[in-house]
C-alpha cells in the first residue's frame, strides 16, 4: 500500500512545497499582474481591473510587500509585478527587482489606474485582471492560471509559446491518510525526499534566525527570546520551538526579502510546520535524517488537513500547520501510531478555533500559541492522554476529527469569514 502511493506523495510535495518570496497572496497578484506585461508585450497597461475573492482582499491588505520599501496593500502588488515582475519565476516574481524603478511602481499604484473590484461569486483564491484586450485569472491555487486570452484569442492553448510553463496540474491528495504518511516516513528511502527538505531547513531557518536579530513587526519570537533571558519564561522546548517558528513569521509578514518554502500555498504555515520540529532535532541532538523524515510527517500531515479545509479561509492555516508538528514531535519521540495521532487530534480539538484576519504581524503571534498547543498535545500523547470520541468536533477515528475540522473551516467558518472582511473593509 505504501509503495502503491509514494510516487503520488513525491508528485504532490514537489508541488505542495515550493519557494515563494513574501506573502503569497500578495505575489499571486504580482505573478498575475506580470503575465498581462507579457501579453501586453511587455508594455505597462494603461488602466488595470482588478477582480478579487474577499480572502484575497483581507490577506493582501496589510502585509508588506517584500523589495518595496515597507509598502502594503493590493495596488502595491499590483504594481510590482507589473513593471518589475519575471512571470517565469512565479512565486518568486519579485524576488529579483530594480529598485531604481521603484518610484515607477509608487506613481503607478498611486495614479488611480489599478481599480479593485470585489468579486463575490467565485472560488476563496481569486483573481482577475483585465486590461485593455487582455485577461488573465488564477483561481484556487496561487499559480493556477485558468484564463489567459487576449483580443479573445486563448494564449493557454497548447500551439502558444510559453504556454507549458504556465499550465498546472496537481496531484489528488485525497489518499493521504495518518496511518500512511506515518508508514511512509519510516519506509521511504531518503535520497528521495532529502534535497526537497534540506532546501526547507535552509530558506526557512534563515529567515527565522533574522526574525530573532532584527526588529520585524512586532517581534513576538525575540520576544519570547528575550522574555527567556530575563526570566519570564521558562527555557524550555515549548519556548524555544514557538519562538523560533513565530521569529520567521515575524520577519515575513513585515517585509523581510528572504525566500521561504510554503505548504499548501502558505508561507506562514511551511515555517509552522518546519520550523519548531527543524528546533527540536537540534535541541535534542537528532541526527539529520531523522530531522527529514519528522519534516515529511509534519509537511505531509499539514497538507492532509488542509485539503479538507480549502486554500483560504477563516480558518487559520497555521492551526493546521501546527497540529502537523504535534505528530511530528510525537514521530521524532518515537511514540506509538496511536500516540501520533492522539497528539494531532488533541492539537486540532484545541485550537481550530483561531480565525484567519488576513496575512499582517499577527499570524506571528497565533503561530507562537498554535505551536505551544502543539507542544502541550504532544506531551500529553506520549503519556496516553488523549481527547475522546464525541467530545466537540472529535471524531470516532483521526480522519473523523480532520473531516469535521474541514467542515468547520470550509462550511461553518463561512459567515465568519464575511464578517471578518466586513470589518476590515470598514476601517
Amino acid at each position: 500500500m505504501v509503495t502503491q502511493f509514494e510516487s503520488q506523495i513525491l508528485k504532490l510535495l514537489a508541488e505542495e512545497i515550493v519557494p515563494a518570496e513574501g506573502c503569497t497572496e500578495p505575489i499571486a497578484l504580482a505573478y498575475c499582474a506580470s503575465l498581462v506585461t507579457d501579453a501586453l508585450g511587455g508594455r505597462l497597461a494603461d488602466r488595470m481591473d482588478v477582480y478579487l475573492s474577499g480572502n484575497m482582499i483581507k490577506n493582501v491588505k496589510s502585509v508588506h510587500i517584500p523589495n518595496a520599501e515597507g509598502k502594503v496593500g493590493i495596488q502595491t502588488a499590483i504594481a510590482m509585478g507589473a513593471i518589475l515582475g519575471k512571470s517565469e519565476k512565479k512565486l518568486m516574481v519579485i524576488s529579483e527587482v530594480d529598485r531604481s524603478r521603484l518610484p515607477e511602481v509608487y506613481e503607478y499604484a498611486e495614479s488611480g489606474r489599478i481599480a479593485i473590484h470585489f468579486e463575490k461569486d467565485c472560488p476563496k483564491l481569486y483573481i482577475r485582471i483585465e486590461a485593455e484586450d487582455v485577461v488573465v485569472e488564477i483561481s484556487d491555487f496561487h499559480t493556477r492560471v485558468t484564463r489567459f486570452e487576449r483580443a479573445g484569442v486563448n494564449l493557454l492553448d497548447n500551439n502558444s509559446e510559453g504556454c507549458d510553463a504556465i499550465v498546472e496540474t496537481f496531484t489528488d491528495r485525497s489518499f493521504l491518510t495518518i496511518d500512511l504518511i506515518c508508514k511512509t516516513a519510516d519506509s521511504i528511502a531518503l535520497e528521495k525526499i532529502e534535497p526537497l527538505f534540506s532546501k526547507v531547513i535552509e530558506l526557512n531557518s534563515a529567515i527565522a534566525r533574522e526574525g530573532l536579530r532584527g526588529d520585524w513587526g512586532i517581534s513576538i519570537g525575540k520576544t519570547i527570546r528575550e522574555g527567556i533571558a530575563e526570566g519570564i519564561y521558562g527555557d524550555d522546548l515549548k519556548n524555544n520551538l514557538s519562538s523560533f517558528a513565530a521569529a520567521g513569521s515575524d520577519a515575513r509578514m513585515n517585509g523581510c526579502p528572504l525566500p521561504v518554502m510554503t505548504t499548501s500555498g502558505s508561507g506562514n504555515q511551511g515555517m509552522t510546520c518546519s520550523l519548531p520540529v527543524i528546533e527540536f532535532c537540534r535541541l535534542k541532538g537528532l541526527p539529520k535524517e531523522t530531522l527529514i523524515r519528522g519534516l515529511f510527517v509534519s509537511h505531509l500531515t499539514t497538507i492532509h488537513i488542509k485539503e479538507v479545509i480549502g486554500r483560504l479561509s477563516a480558518y487559520c492555516g497555521a492551526m493546521a500547520a501546527s497540529a502537523g508538528v504535534s505528530g511530528a514531535l510525537a514521530y521524532l519521540d518515537r511514540c506509538s501510531l496511536p500516540q501520533i495521532k492522539m497528539a494531532v487530534e488533541t492539537t486540532l480539538a484545541t485550537i481550530s478555533g483561531i480565525i484567519c484576519d488576513g496575512a499582517k504581524s499577527s499570524c506571528a503571534t497565533k503561530i507562537a500559541t498554535g505551536i505551544s498547543a502543539a507542544v502541550d498535545a504532544f506531551v500529553a500523547a506520549r503519556k496516553g492522554r488523549g481527547l475522546n470520541y464525541g467530545e466537540g468536533i472529535v471524531g470516532q477515528d483521526i480522519e473523523a476529527t480532520i473531516n469535521h475540522v474541514g467542515t468547520l473551516g470550509a462550511d461553518g467558518m463561512k459567515e465568519t469569514d464575511e464578517v471578518i472582511l466586513d470589518i476590515m473593509l470598514g476601517e
